[in-house]
């Protein structure tokens, strides 16, 4: 069975790149510096879900997205989060925190509506971030 993102991420989401293992996409709100890593394997849900020949590559992904979004964005914080509540299959939130961001100190999500970027914004942004996942 090839791999198929839900629906509800490919609505919420731009298409950054591939990873060795996960896709990487960009929330569609511009409030956050905000990735969404999901691993491009059938039927996961939870991190127990995940391969152990697959473990260490998420693991790394996840650390090298956070690295490159705090770096890029020089966040206070790095918030790193999987919940699946809302949408079952396995994705980790990565997002850059600051002080004086809407929701500080608290979670993003439920709280006010998501800014979209603008489609001409969105082009330039995409390049920024792979130059810094593949760099």
């Amino acid at each position: 069975m090839a791999f198929e993102l839900n629906d509800r991420l490919a609505a919420d989401t731009w298409t950054v790149q591939d990873l060795a293992l996960c896709r990487v996409l960009l929330m569609n709100d511009k409030r956050y510096p905000w990735l969404i890593l999901v691993p491009r394997r059938e039927g996961l849900r939870d991190f127990h879900d995940v391969a152990a020949a697959d473990k260490a590559t998420f693991l790394a992904e996840i650390d090298h997205v956070s690295e490159v979004l705090k770096v890029q964005n020089a966040a206070h914080k790095m918030n790193v989060a999987a919940l699946g509540n809302m949408v079952p299959q396995l994705h980790v939130h990565v997002i850059a925190r600051f002080e004086k961001d809407e929701a500080w100190p608290n979670p993003v999500w439920g709280l006010g509506k998501p800014v979209p970027y603008a489609a001409s914004e969105v082009g330039s942004l995409i390049e920024v971030l792979k130059k810094g996942l593949v760099g």
